[in-house]
């Protein structure tokens, strides 16, 4: 087993946080699997590993569909979070089967292709309306202006929630993702009890209005959605709706301004693209790959499991670099290079296995409007100074991305 140097991992460490790649190469050239102590966690940062991890049924998002938190060795949370963890550990995020599979299967026929395809002309006309705004403005913050509005119009649109009602959306889910980060405060924790609470009110009023009045919308499908008598309960209509809004936007908005930072970054690249627009398809998944909006997605083990010789006993957590696999040499050639016609890109940011992200489709012509509205739009869009990176690890993005034209 290796050990960790608090020198090359340091979540809590601005420098770090601002560019991990670095480390990441050192703890993949140590090893498989490295005890990390200040989290108490087994961090896995080969690509092959956190590939086949995340198809283990060994491992577990969850581990109380099998134990009870004493009989896992953990210590159950605090009572004062309990608002935040029902509503959370009712989404199929953090469910294993028999419930996942159930969640997942009845949110499926909720949630289709044809639905999302049906999307696509609005995505693309709000996004050129955004970007227009944008030129008309002579620049502005990429982040507040275009990345965020985007996607959370759309996954409100696609719950039914009315324009009149979205303004707490995107504070509720940043407070509520605040929780996802390594060790979070207490603070933070209240701020996430806080808008689990509200969000969960506001859901179980729109809920009861469609159960009256049936719409062409999420909610409504959710409601009618039924496989053999069975039916999504109010809380789990409640959890997934949340997810959708949290998972839905938060690694698109961080994806959408990682990727143009790092275009601003590579002038080669971004010139390359904005000579030749069929490479955007490419473009959204090197720049996923390249600077990965997820860094680090945790399981529990549920059952004994040896990687390279060591055994992870049950009840630890293992915990998958994304952002690490996503730059491993052994499967992507030159992984620190930024390369928009890569033609084999086999990242892993919307996660695999049982727990792929359903959203995956959503999200990339989500990402590809944007793009291409500002390439079009906005053709000498220019950074106007250099952004600032959040200081959350786990979810990497900036606190803003100013532009100029």
């Amino acid at each position: 087993m290796a050990a960790v140097d608090a020198l090359s991992f340091d979540p809590w460490d601005p420098a770090f946080v601002s560019d991990p790649y670095p480390a990441y190469a050192e703890l993949r050239e140590r090893g498989r699997v490295i005890y990390y102590e200040p989290t108490d966690q087994w961090l896995v940062p080969r690509h092959a590993d956190v590939s086949a991890l995340l198809r283990e049924r060994r491992l577990g998002r969850t581990y109380q569909h099998r134990f009870t938190h004493e009989d896992f060795g953990r210590t159950a949370p605090p009572a004062e979070q309990e608002p935040f963890h029902t509503l959370n550990d009712h989404g199929m995020l953090d469910l294993e089967p028999p419930d996942h599979t159930r969640i997942r299967r009845l949110v499926s026929k909720a949630f289709t292709p044809r639905t999302v395809e049906r999307l696509k002309p609005y995505v693309r006309q709000l996004a050129g309306e955004l970007v227009d705004r944008l030129v008309e403005a002579g620049g502005g913050d990429l982040l507040s202006d275009v990345a965020e509005p985007l996607p959370v119009a759309v996954i409100a649109e696609m719950l039914g929630i009315p324009d009149s009602d979205r303004a707490p959306l995107r504070p509720w889910s940043a407070d509520i993702c605040g929780m996802y980060e390594l060790s979070p405060s207490k603070e933070t924790a209240a701020r996430a009890v806080r808008a689990s609470v509200e969000f969960s009110e506001y859901l179980r009023e729109l809920i009861a209005a469609r159960r009256k009045e049936p719409g062409d919308d999420l909610i409504s499908g959710l409601i009618a959605a039924h496989d053999e008598g069975d039916r999504l309960t109010e809380q789990e209509m409640i959890s997934t709706a949340v997810l959708l809004l949290n998972a839905g936007h938060e690694a698109t908005v961080n994806a959408t301004v990682n990727g143009w930072w790092a275009l601003f970054r590579n002038p080669e690249q971004l010139a390359a693209l904005r000579a030749d627009h069929t490479l955007v398809p490419s473009a959204v998944e090197e720049l996923m790959r390249y600077d990965t909006p997820l860094q680090l997605f945790e399981r529990w083990v549920l059952d004994d499991i040896e990687i390279d010789g060591t055994t992870v006993p049950r009840g630890a957590e293992i915990a998958m670099l994304f952002g690490s696999a996503n730059h491993d040499p052994a499967v992507f050639a030159a992984p620190d290079r930024l390369d928009l016609t890569r033609a084999e890109n086999p990242h892993i940011s919307f996660s695999a296995g049982i727990h792929y992200c359903i959203g995956a489709p959503l999200a990339r012509i989500e990402l590809a409007a944007s793009m291409t509205a500002l390439l079009e739009r906005a053709p000498t869009l220019a950074l106007a100074a250099e952004p600032r990176r959040k200081p959350n690890f786990v979810i990497r993005g900036l606190e803003g991305l100013n532009v100029t034209l």
